[in-house]
């Protein structure tokens, strides 16, 4: 039978962003119906796909499964529940070798986590985070479907997949080298501490590498959009060198964090191939992926490289344009009429 692997981070927005920026909210209950969509969706098929969910602590798996639709075989993971990043990373890396597509619900720090782990299984990544750069703004039924026509081979995956770009990070500082993997950016913060993790102060970004670039996406990929589009399957990327809008040859506003608009100072801003470093000299900052601070530096030599083999995305759209080609989504009779 075709299997699909269901995560649902309860903990995707829930960071300081919330409360002083304009950040949407996505509580449990919102991600549990999401959830409940997307078990929904894989019935669109004449012989759905099974579906394992990722457990955790505050029952949203326990209850989409004790509620999924009738002629589905829905379960939870036999997993330890450490309510961290790891739970996520740890179901991902399940589902490499037992799923044929993974659905998850989060923001970019969730679609991180389940890449590094996930290998090529094809992801459907849904927005219910504060950073949805990644992610797509997709219904859970919708996001479903597109799973249970790639699950059960209705259409040619790779015509309906494309891979993401990501960015490596590699930091030799006084206590040794550290490593830092992003999808859609990593940004340098001029701060000594990670602290709250959410980047909520615009003014304090000194640059960083993206992997992708548009004005509609927030953060460090927006700025570069102001340059130039890099779509998320272009090869290489952009690096990017801010400071004082008031002093810096150019400037761009752009959308720097949800519900921020500001004026950011380009130094320079130069496109990369694949495997080519931006490199920075810092003395103390904190290194930050698709939007959160994550690694303490001092006196630290910075390279940024964009790479080619981040997560196979899914092309909602493009999957059920090609199950429509295929004519499997129409039947003679009576057959599942009621669906």
């Amino acid at each position: 039978m075709a299997r699909v692997g269901l995560i649902v981070n309860p903990a995707a927005g829930r960071d300081i962003r919330r409360l002083t920026g304009g950040a949407s909210v996505v509580d449990n209950y919102a991600k549990r119906r999401v959830a409940e969509c997307v078990l929904a969706g894989l019935t669109l098929v004449s012989e759905p796909p099974s579906v394992a969910v990722m457990p955790e602590k505050v029952g949203i798996a326990d209850h989409v499964v004790a509620e999924a639709p009738p002629d589905l075989t829905a379960g939870t993971l036999d997993m330890t529940v450490e309510e961290s990043a790891a739970d996520t990373r740890r179901a991902a890396a399940h589902f490499r070798a037992e799923a044929d597509v993974v659905v998850a619900l989060g923001g970019d720090g969730t679609t991180r986590d389940v890449a590094q782990e996930l290998g090529d299984v094809p992801l459907v990544s849904v927005s219910t985070g504060t950073n949805n750069v990644v992610p797509s703004p997709v219904d859970g039924t919708v996001a479903g479907a597109a799973a249970a026509v790639i699950a059960t081979g209705i259409v040619d995956t790779d015509t309906v997949t494309y891979r993401h770009g990501r960015i490596e990070a590699v930091a030799d500082d006084v206590t040794g080298e550290k490593r830092l993997t992003g999808l859609a950016s990593i940004g340098i913060v001029d701060r000594p501490f990670v602290g709250t993790r959410a980047v909520v102060d615009p003014t304090e970004l000194l640059g960083g590498v993206v992997s992708r670039a548009h004005p509609s996406d927030l953060g460090l990929g927006s700025v570069a959009g102001c340059f130039g589009v890099i779509e998320p399957d272009a090869p290489g990327g952009a690096a990017l060198r801010l400071g004082d809008p008031d002093v810096t040859p150019r400037s761009a506003t752009a959308l720097v964090a949800p519900g921020m608009v500001t004026t950011v100072g380009v130094e320079r801003h130069d496109t990369l191939d694949w495997g080519e470093p931006a490199t920075f000299e810092v003395t103390d900052c904190v290194i930050g992926a698709d939007g959160e601070r994550e690694v303490e530096l001092v006196d630290a030599t910075v390279e940024l490289t964009p790479t080619a083999d981040g997560p196979r995305l899914v092309d909602v759209d493009a999957t059920l344009d090609a199950a429509v080609t295929s004519g499997t989504l129409v039947r003679d009779g009576t057959a599942r009429a009621n669906r």
